[in-house]
């Protein structure tokens, strides 16, 4: 039973083997078809005067960063479209605060001393920011240079 088992397991391992090396051969076959497509246009550039040459290389450069603008405006919707989401939760925490603060006010001073203290112990625990943004000064080459692009 246990020799019947091994040999199983290794009729296995053989066939995913086998599936396996036929997939790479179909991989490779499609690679040396590419290379040799690449190498024909490659020949008949170089056939052409330099001027038509120097015209194909401007017709793939544009169409490449054409190809990057569409991902770029992709990605500016996209954090556009975040950027409202943001702006809109903003606003109702906005009013939250509003809404907790006049609630506040309604209540009888009495009753908020210790409130009072509280909330002197959370402004001790603020810091001194000058942005949104905390880094370290040896980032800031490249926080800039991210910001930009």
């Amino acid at each position: 039973p246990v020799l019947r088992l091994l040999e199983a397991q290794l009729q296995d391992q053989r066939r995913e083997h086998e599936e396996e090396m036929e997939a790479m051969r179909n991989h490779m076959d499609l690679m040396q078809e590419e290379l040799e497509n690449q190498q024909q246009a490659f020949l008949q550039s170089l056939q052409l005067s330099p001027e038509v040459q120097v015209e194909l290389g401007l017709q793939q450069e544009i169409t490449r960063l054409t190809n990057e603008n569409l991902d770029l405006k992709e990605l500016l919707e996209k954090l556009e479209k975040n950027e409202k989401k943001l702006k809109k939760q903003l606003k109702i925490y906005m009013k939250k605060v509003q809404d907790f603060e006049a609630s506040q006010t309604m209540v009888p001073a009495e009753r908020r001393p210790h409130e009072r203290n509280m909330q002197v112990a959370v402004q001790r625990k603020e810091k001194d920011f000058q942005g949104m943004l905390e880094y370290y000064k040896e980032d800031e080459p490249l926080l800039i240079r991210n910001l930009i692009t």
